[in-house]
């Protein structure tokens, strides 16, 4: 008998250490969002959230998710991220360019919290960044708008002079220039993401200097619904945008982030995350291409679509040769620029007017 009650003892014993364990596995893991906008700008941010929500309901009750939006680049950036550490968040993803040193200081604090920065190019044990090959859809969108200019001058209206702006504004030009060598594309600099009012003025600006398809780089539909109220065309970005404005957004170069939040959660869970610099493409559906606008033509649809084909085949557009806007020969044919000198570009192509800020 008192084997046997010695025995239930140590059984009582054992679960006593093995509960605690088992409740702590079963809680919820706790994903944060930094967000430079408000998820209503239907650009950037909204498609952030759009990733969000679609990675909370194939988790459901496995993870728990929370953003804050509108937080400035800088101070305060720091000040949330730490903030969301001290709360006990397991993952944080920060998802703006100029979060990339606050996120890089607040990682190495926390060591033991997973960092995803997007856009960046700063890394740690426990800080990896992702972004992907938006320039391969942009080059798409500008086939369209190289065969559907009229004047031979179409307008970017540009946020920062950094290279993900650059390489993006380089993809859309090269897609341009493959099918109208003399079309010219003008740069307007807003040099902020988010601010309706600028993105509008700049639109503004190139369409009084007759430009007649407005395309861009910034988180609101401002610059498309300006071309549409001036009867004019434009290109979208980050999200379908002629859901908002209508057909006159002939297309647009999308983000599916909701796929790369997805897999990275499932990696977290399963124990096999580890550091990364993740840059996706069109294969990998991190990007893509909207659905094209009943204004364009069908033969225009085809050069798009034989387009896409190859660069999902592996071709690159950055695939020479390619001239830098003064006509100067930097890569030759068949030359692919490589990785590296994309992710530092700080010089246009031929056919761009206007200067890296």
């Amino acid at each position: 008998m008192k084997k046997i009650i010695i025995g239930l003892f140590a059984i009582l014993m054992a679960l006593s250490f093995v509960l605690p364990v088992t409740a702590q596995a079963k809680k919820p893991l706790k994903v944060a969002f930094v967000y430079i906008g408000p998820p209503g700008d239907l650009g950037w941010t909204y498609e952030h959230e759009r990733g969000r929500l679609a990675l909370q309901k194939h988790f459901g009750n496995k993870i728990e998710t929370k953003y804050v939006e509108n937080v400035p680049e800088g101070p305060d950036a720091e000040r949330i991220i730490r903030q969301f550490a001290i709360q006990g968040f397991d993952v944080i993803f920060t998802t703006s360019f100029g979060y990339m040193d606050p996120t890089y200081a607040v990682a190495q604090e926390f060591p033991n919290i997973i960092f995803e920065h997007c856009s960046g190019y700063k890394t740690a044990p426990n800080m990896a960044t992702y972004f992907g090959r938006i320039e391969e859809a942009r080059y798409l969108t500008g086939i369209i708008a190289g065969r559907m200019t009229k004047t031979n001058k179409i307008g970017y209206v540009a946020a920062f002079g950094i290279p993900e702006v650059v390489r993006g504004l380089n993809g859309f030009a090269l897609g341009v220039r493959s099918v109208n060598p003399n079309a010219k594309i003008q740069v307007v600099w807003t040099n902020t993401w988010y601010d309706p009012v600028k993105e509008r003025e700049a639109a503004i600006a190139l369409l009084d200097a007759g430009c007649d398809i407005i395309a861009q780089h910034q988180d609101t539909t401002e610059p498309q619904k300006a071309a549409q109220e001036r009867g004019k065309l434009s290109i979208g970005y980050d999200s379908d945008m002629a859901q908002f404005v209508g057909d006159t957004v002939l297309a647009s170069a999308i983000w599916n982030w909701g796929t790369y939040y997805i897999r990275t959660i499932q990696e977290v869970l399963d124990g096999t995350w580890k550091t990364h610099s993740y840059w996706g493409g069109l294969k990998d559906d991190i990007v893509s291409l909207s659905d094209l606008s009943p204004l364009v033509p069908a033969n225009v649809r085809k050069e798009v679509e034989n387009a896409k084909k190859k660069i999902l085949g592996g071709w690159s557009i950055f695939t020479g040769p390619i001239k830098d806007q003064n006509g100067k020969i930097v890569y030759k044919a068949g030359e692919i620029i490589p990785d590296d000198k994309q992710l530092s570009m700080d010089w246009f192509v031929e056919g761009v007017v206007g200067k890296v800020q």
